[in-house]
């Protein structure tokens, strides 16, 4: 789930414990321009208070005033449409004659909740299906390839657990890209075992592990939606993980360096641990998009813009090796010769 999705299932349960009325809103359907994809949740509280987002705009404010004057409902799941007319969507901003369908639940149940909750926590794909004919709100395990479903009159979303983000290196990029990653809704683990960096590391919110990075990474368990970053410019702690990360099923593997090191480790990962060109494909580096990144705020700026890319199925292959090539023999993000 998107941090901000984490976020209004906290409130949801939080609410449900003081036994406080609200409603559950979930996009199902937009067109044209929309500022929120479908699957983005709200929650809205009977006195008003919001968490979460469906449009960024006048939308939350009425449904606050439906909350408020009772109009959300009591029990059974309906939909909302706004935008319907270019006077609708002028009412309610959305921008370019976008359309929102959105989802209802005016009293969402405490236990499927909790046990969404609990799901996530354990890492598991979790279903959420929401039957409008019946008034029905179920939940089961997902499969893989399972999908946002709408016909008007069942919703089915898909709840993953939250994204991670595994940092080799507790150096000075580490320390932006931490905090960048972590407004994306990425649960941030920094491993070095260098005596000269760990001691230092103090990003809030952040965990530091001194294990050797493949077994520490090993040990987190990568799946499809952890990230993979090597940054200590040491063969010794970024292959190592990297031979790890890319037999796993990790999302992102990216290292630091110039075109020519990472040349030279696609070489020895090709010669020595018989990765295919397959397997290589998959190791983003230099890491991050080539967007003439020098210093270490812009470095990290380039990477988490590429793990952004690369999650949301963006394809910048052609593009990163274009421009890559049009600032020549230097690493455009870390300022490395090529010698």
């Amino acid at each position: 789930m998107e941090s901000v999705d984490l976020q209004v299932l906290a409130a949801a349960r939080r609410w449900a414990a003081e036994r406080r009325r609200f409603a559950l809103v979930t996009v199902a359907r937009t067109w044209g321009s929309a500022p929120r994809p479908p699957g983005s949740w709200l929650a809205v509280r009977d006195d008003g208070l919001v968490e979460g987002s469906v449009s960024g705009g006048c939308i939350e404010d009425d449904l606050i005033a439906r909350m408020r004057e009772g109009r959300l409902g009591e029990a059974a799941p309906f939909k909302l449409v706004y935008g319907v007319t270019k006077d609708e969507a002028t009412r309610f901003g959305l921008p370019c004659g976008g359309t929102l369908e959105l989802v209802v639940e005016p009293a969402p149940e405490m236990a499927l909740l909790e046990d969404l909750a609990q799901r996530l926590a354990q890492r598991r794909l979790a279903l959420r299906q929401v039957d409008l004919a019946c008034g029905s709100v179920t939940l089961s395990d997902a499969r893989r390839g399972d999908a946002l479903h709408w016909d008007g009159e069942r919703l089915a979303t898909v709840h993953g657990p939250q994204w991670r983000l595994f940092i080799v290196g507790a150096g000075q990029i580490s320390r932006y890209l931490a905090p960048m990653a972590q407004a994306l809704g990425y649960d941030i683990t920094v491993c070095d075992p260098r005596e000269e960096y760990g001691p230092g590391w103090d990003v809030p919110g952040t965990r530091l592990v001194t294990a050797m990075p493949d077994d520490a990474l090993a040990a987190m368990e990568p799946d499809e939606r952890c990230a993979v970053v090597a940054l200590t410019h040491d063969p010794k702690l970024d292959d190592m993980v990297l031979l790890e990360a890319l037999r796993s099923p990790a999302f992102y593997v990216g290292a630091v360096g110039s075109r020519l090191n990472n040349a030279r480790r696609r070489e020895r990962l090709a010669q020595y641990f018989d990765f295919t060109s397959e397997d290589l494909a998959r190791l983003h580096g230099p890491v991050g998009l080539p967007i003439g990144s020098h210093t270490p705020p812009e470095i990290a700026v380039a990477i988490v813009a590429e793990m952004t890319a690369v999650r949301n199925g963006v394809d910048f292959a052609r593009w990163k090796e274009a421009v890559a090539s049009h600032f020549g023999a230097c690493d455009t993000l870390t300022g490395e010769a090529v010698m």
